[in-house]
């Protein structure tokens, strides 16, 4: 069952130079995925390349001089841009990339049980106290305020925050930098528990290595644009069972692959050492 489906989608952004000079800049020029109950699909494409733009479209975050294009589904059907938000938050969640998300002059268990609240759950208290436990922290954090927590435990408070009401989809924006190893393995292991209990996950990530551990499909875009989807078992040896050639130039430029960046004429120069 297709929980989230994103069609040709497109945004761009109105500016005024100088008063009267009018110009649209593009931020997404045709993005196309699906995210079906029961699976974790993989967004990666490099910095710029709009994957953290199309999350705040789907949620109908978008500033006012953004003008979209395009279709988003959710469950079949149609959600134009202004109804959107009400699914923010309790069908769909997002967990964002930025630790700024947290309200810096409100305690973090004031931000948790409203979190709670919304949700809908009935005791907010214990809930929000349960929530910061199932991520390594302890009940202390509740009275701490955002500047007090390491980058590592605020982004394991958006993490409980965004999971607290058992949304349907999940739209999990870059959730590890800042994480150690096994932290990091501990939250892309909940995005996949989530996604074997009938969730879908949207994970939109630079790690491609990290998210061919849990993801069922991976999506890659460049430059605003969907160019390829394809299956974690292809990205091995040196990505000759990838067909496009953007997405193999992706996997061959990892460290592990050699460093190898693509020149124009689409082969790869190794530029890490020998």
């Amino acid at each position: 069952m297709t929980l989230l489906r994103i069609e040709d989608l497109t945004v761009s952004f109105v500016q005024y130079e100088r008063g009267l000079r009018r110009r649209v800049v593009p931020g997404l020029t045709g993005m196309d995925l699906d995210v079906a109950a029961g699976e974790v699909v993989a967004l990666v494409g490099a910095s710029g390349a709009g994957k953290s733009l199309l999350a705040h479209a789907v949620l109908g975050l978008l500033p006012p001089n953004a003008v979209e294009g395009g279709r988003v589904l959710v469950d079949g059907t149609e959600v134009p841009p202004a109804e959107r938000r009400r699914f923010a938050g309790r069908d769909i969640a997002l967990l964002p990339q930025s630790v700024t998300y947290l309200d810096p002059v409100a305690p973090v268990g004031s931000q948790v049980r409203r979190a709670a609240r919304l949700a809908g759950l009935p005791q907010p208290r214990a809930a929000a106290g349960e929530a910061l436990r199932r991520y390594g922290l302890g009940p202390e954090v509740l009275d701490r305020y955002p500047h007090e927590l390491s980058g590592g435990m605020a982004r394991r408070v958006l993490v409980a925050i965004a999971l607290l009401g058992d949304p349907r989809v999940v739209i999990a924006d870059e959730p590890t930098p800042g994480l150690q190893a096994d932290s990091a393995e501990a939250v892309l292991s909940q995005l996949r528990a989530r996604a074997d209990a009938g969730c879908g996950v949207l994970l939109i990530t630079h790690d491609l290595v990290g998210a061919l551990a849990v993801c069922d499909r991976v999506v890659i875009c460049d430059a605003g644009r969907t160019v390829d989807t394809a299956a974690p078992a292809d990205f091995r040896g040196d990505g000759e069972h990838l067909a496009h050639p953007y997405t193999r130039a992706l996997w061959q430029a990892l460290p592990a692959n050699g460093l190898r960046a693509p020149r124009q004429d689409g082969i790869c120069t190794t530029t890490g050492a020998s």
